[in-house]
């Protein structure tokens, strides 16, 4: 069950969200996750600002998962996500902040986990 979402201070095409949802389907498998229970979330043009600037592109992404990882799994997710961003939008590794959330409590189907 896990869910990521991202906010990009950049606008983003329907064929890099498409491109996107196919490399974070792949790079899930990172948490022993499969692509067929993930969610991804995209919010584009949001008003972002790092270090008071709001003019260089930047992202921040959010990453729950139902149970728990260990840090060396979070680490690379965090490297795949900030080379996907930066060679597919251009948003400098620097100005992305990605944060993990693991979740006790999931509800699917009618019922919790």
């Amino acid at each position: 069950m896990p869910f990521i979402n991202t906010k990009f201070s950049v606008r983003v095409s329907q064929e890099k969200k498409e491109k996107i949802r196919r490399q974070l389907g792949k790079d899930i498998s990172v948490f022993g996750k499969d692509e067929k229970w993930l969610m991804i979330g995209f919010e584009d043009g949001y008003d972002l600002a790092m270090a008071g600037d709001a003019q260089t592109p930047s992202a921040f992404v959010s990453v729950a998962l139902f149970g728990t990882a260990n840090s060396a799994a979070c680490e690379k997710m965090t490297g795949m996500i900030c080379n996907l961003y930066s060679e597919l939008l251009g948003i400098p590794q620097t100005r992305i902040y990605v944060k993990y959330e693991f979740v006790s409590e999931w509800g699917w189907n009618g019922q919790n986990f």
